[in-house]
């Protein structure tokens, strides 16, 4: 017994000095970097925090890096993995659980009860995805280090139970924007100032509004990451906030709410949230609010998870000056928005902050209580939540075979196909079933074909089907019975079929009869492989599809002749219609058409003779881009546009009109939605004060007066304007003098803005019915009936020309019926208003939009519409 005795101490003496030589050998944070994450006015960049995690994992067996992804600006992108190393050492065997746990409605129950056994909660965090949001990510050393070195009895617990997927960052391009913005300024008046551009290559803030269209190439990174490849349970992303109110946000989050959500899921939001305020309390921090401010009704951010059966949700810590600490006075403590009417200690908000200094350091200890918060939630529920997981499955898919609807159809003839190809894609890419009838089908009235693309809602996803398919029809909800409409957080519109310009019929009756004739679509179904013949005149492309204008850039990009229809051509049922473009071949193809012809998703119509329509040459223009240092999302969104589709441009900031030949250097200018304020004044206007942003003074040049003139003799002497959203207060104002002129006036348009005048008018984001005239170069491709995406302003009024001006409406809203989707108030005062407008001032044009024709990059249906603005001939060209 006594040697049995020795023997017991001197192992376990032996395995403590293993485990200090291996705590030894795990390097802090500190030691890597060289100060403690939140310390003041320290920040890590990208490089060193990837850096510190390599470390980590080299280091430690209970942390693995693995790189999913790569950034708009090519950086690679990487999720941690913090686990107990039995659970690291078996992440296949785990991941294929989850995968069955998400997708398989038919797993036997013992079969069920043992994956429940063996598998592990998953929990993703996606941190600091606004860059200047920085806490969560510069949290992560520290939290990931306190995992790997625990001893914590319970903790260790935990990390069996659980495997955490920490993405390092979700915007790594953003955090080295802004951590060099901030290093460059430090120690001046202009520390902690906003970062005087976009945190990101194209759509900064709106990162967060991308996860149903998936433009950007992070965001389809992550989204695959939870929706195609590892199928976590959990996902939480980590956000800051202001400055003066609650000090972090919890669920569960105000009312409305998405209706296609299941009800359990809303319920285990709700004990995280719960688990989260009591933990964080016990951790003696105020100031946790719930309830509050943040609704859960559209899709789009990285939440969207929700609607794919993962316990999803937000949180977010107020912030500081980036890193810099605030002092925050208690009069300035306030509240806004709904849920919280007063700063007061309440039932939302149980403890409130009493104000005073607040830094970094304070946001990384309310990150790191609601990291181990949330850990321990998922660690006690293991298998609640994975058995919960599963459960939905087979609810959905239930769903989907007793309630209507039951599909969604794309008839394989659509005006637009390459727009039908990208729907599908989108759909495959968020893990959405996407199937093809093998032959012709009958389902009550409805006669579909052979080829006819079948969206069935009997699918694990369905509630995301079902959103993103549907048109929107928004819950109102109401603060007390008959008083005001709970407002919404974000837009109400985001129905891709009617964004996308894609004909989708929905099936309310179940027919097994075709299902028996649905095959799975394969994911190279719409590939496009073009052999033109060795003799040609001219390729074609009609002008109902995008795809055709992606073309036609490419071809003016590589010198080839372009040259669009004046009048329809072709037999019925093969006709061109008016716009069509005709890419000429000079008698054979060169290698330059054979390469473009290959990259666009839609075949080409050969034409081995010359035609004898009339047509017009089609220049290469040379395009500005306003953009403005403003976080100018909307210009973002527009470079991005152009460069999906190959238009090439220059950017123009405000300050550079005094020192531009505008009309020497560009035929067009576009100028997004920026407010007018901040083009001319480089100031916000809040009521009726201007606001000196926090920008250096170098970034905040307006246009100038001379810049203003110049613009005006640029549009007089024939360049084309393009504007829309809170730009076109440049012109429905009337121009400024023509630089030059001496005593010169104002010069007078025939359009308005008459926003101001509808006092009912209410729009948050969504998608109006707009009549577009007839054969008209602005309108070629387009349905006479159609759609936009619409945030109720600016709304045109024209009036009898003068001065050598006119006009023409381009767009009107129609006299009834204006919502297609989502929520509309003061539907009488648009009715029968123009929606986009052009006008001619001298010898030049300008197209004023009344909508945002590529908001957010996820309206197809209007693109066109700025493509043949972009190619609009100079006047007395086009005869």
């Amino acid at each position: 017994m006594k040697i049995a005795r020795i023997l017991c101490v001197l192992v376990a003496m032996t395995a403590t000095l293993v485990l200090a030589q291996s705590e030894s050998e795990i390097p802090t944070p500190e030691s890597v970097l060289g100060f403690v994450p939140g310390t003041d006015r320290k920040l890590m960049d990208y490089e060193q925090l990837v850096g510190y995690m390599d470390k980590l994992a080299a280091a430690s067996s209970s942390v693995e890096l693995l790189e999913f992804g790569t950034t708009p600006l090519g950086r690679p992108m990487y999720v941690a993995f913090i686990s107990s190393s039995e659970n690291l050492e078996r992440l296949d065997e785990l991941r294929e659980i989850n995968h069955r746990l998400a997708l398989d409605p038919a797993i036997p129950a013992d079969e069920l009860a043992g994956l429940i056994r063996d598998g592990r909660v998953f929990v993703m965090e996606t941190l600091s995805m606004h860059s200047g949001e920085v806490a969560p990510s510069q949290t992560l050393p520290i939290f990931a280090h306190r995992m790997a070195t625990t001893e914590d009895p319970e903790i260790v617990t935990q990390l069996d139970d659980v495997v955490l997927m920490m993405v390092l960052c979700h915007n790594p391009d953003g955090m080295d924007m802004v951590v060099e913005h901030y290093r460059e300024y430090l120690g001046t008046k202009y520390e902690g100032s906003s970062l005087p551009r976009v945190y990101h290559k194209y759509v900064g803030h709106d990162n967060n509004r991308d996860f149903v269209a998936l433009t950007q190439e992070d965001t389809r990174a992550i989204s695959a990451l939870y929706s195609t490849e590892w199928y976590p349970q959990v996902m939480i992303e980590k956000h800051q906030m202001g400055s003066t109110g609650p000090r972090y946000f919890v669920p569960p989050n105000h009312d409305p709410i998405a209706q296609n959500v299941d009800e359990g899921l809303w319920n285990w939001k709700a004990v995280f949230g719960s688990n989260l305020s009591r933990d964080m309390s016990a951790d003696g921090l105020k100031g946790v609010a719930s309830h509050w401010l943040f609704d859960d009704y559209w899709p789009g951010s990285t939440e969207t998870s929700l609607y794919k059966n993962m316990i999803s949700f937000l949180t977010e810590a107020a912030s500081c000056k980036v890193a810099t600490p605030v002092r925050v006075e208690p009069t300035e403590l306030r509240v806004r928005g709904k849920g919280l009417a007063e700063y007061k200690k309440g039932v939302n908000m149980p403890d409130p902050w009493p104000g005073g200094r607040w830094s970094l350091a304070d946001i990384v200890s309310y990150e790191l209580s609601s990291m181990s918060s949330i850990l321990a939630t998922a660690s006690r529920h293991r298998g609640e939540i994975l058995e919960f997981r599963n459960t939905l499955c087979r609810k959905e898919v239930e769903k989907g075979r007793t309630e209507a609807p039951y599909y969604f159809v794309l008839p394989r003839e659509q005006r637009d196909p390459g727009e039908l190809a990208a729907l599908v894609l989108l759909l495959q890419r968020h893990g959405v079933e996407v199937d093809r009838l093998t032959a012709d089908a009958v389902v009550g009235d409805l006669h579909l074909s052979a080829g006819d693309l079948v969206v069935p809602l009997s699918q694990p996803y369905r509630a995301f089907v079902k959103e993103v398919m549907e048109t929107q029809e928004y819950p109102e909800r109401h603060y007390v019975p008959g008083g005001d409409v709970i407002r919404p957080y974000d837009i109400t519109s985001w129905s891709l079929p009617l964004h996308m310009g894609v004909r989708s019929i929905q099936v309310g009756t179940r027919s097994e009869a075709l299902e028996a004739l649905l095959e799975t679509v394969p994911a190279n179904a719409f590939a496009v492989d073009v052999k033109l013949p060795d003799e040609l005149w001219a390729v074609a492309y009609p002008s109902t599809a995008n795809a055709s204008y992606k073309a036609v850039f490419a071809a003016l990009a590589s010198g080839l002749e372009v040259g669009r229809l004046a009048h329809p051509f072709g037999p019925e049922g093969q006709q061109l219609p008016a716009g069509s473009f005709v890419i000429l071949a000079g008698g054979a193809p060169n290698d330059a058409l054979r390469s473009i012809v290959n990259q666009i998703s839609l075949p080409p119509i050969v034409l081995a003779e010359e035609i004898t329509v009339a047509r017009q040459p089609i220049r290469n223009p040379r395009v500005a881009l306003v953009e403005t240092y403003f976080h100018d999302m909307d210009a973002g969104w527009t470079r991005y546009l152009f460069d999906t589709y190959g238009i090439s441009y220059s950017l123009l900031h405000p300050e550079d009109f005094d020192s531009t030949d505008l009309g020497g250097d560009f035929d067009v200018i576009v100028f997004p939605a920026a407010s007018k304020d901040v083009l001319t004044k480089g100031k916000y206007k809040r009521g009726d004060r201007y606001v000196v942003s926090s920008y250096p003074p170098e970034f905040r040049k307006p246009i100038s007066k001379e810049g203003l003139g110049k613009l005006t003799k640029f549009i007089e002497g024939g360049g084309i304007v393009i504007s829309w959203g809170g730009s076109t207060g440049l012109f429905t104002e009337g121009l400024a003098p023509a630089s030059g002129e001496k005593d010169g006036e104002t010069v007078e348009l025939p359009v308005r803005d008459v926003t101001k005048s509808l006092k009912e008018v209410s729009v948050p984001g969504a998608f109006l019915a707009v009549d577009f005239i007839a054969d008209d170069p602005l309108t070629w491709g387009m349905s006479e009936r159609g759609g936009a995406f619409s945030r109720g302003s600016p709304v045109f009024a024209t009036s009898i020309p003068s001065l050598d001006t006119d006009r023409r409406v381009i767009a009107v809203y129609p006299e009834r019926d204006l919502l297609l989707s989502g929520y509309l108030e003061g539907e009488e005062e648009l009715q029968a208003k123009p929606a986009m407008v052009w006008v001619r001032a001298g010898k030049g044009q300008l197209v004023l939009f009344g909508f945002r024709p590529q908001f957010r990059g996820s309206t197809p249906a209007t693109f066109k519409l700025v493509f043949n603005a972009i190619l609009l001939l100079p006047l007395g060209d086009a005869g």
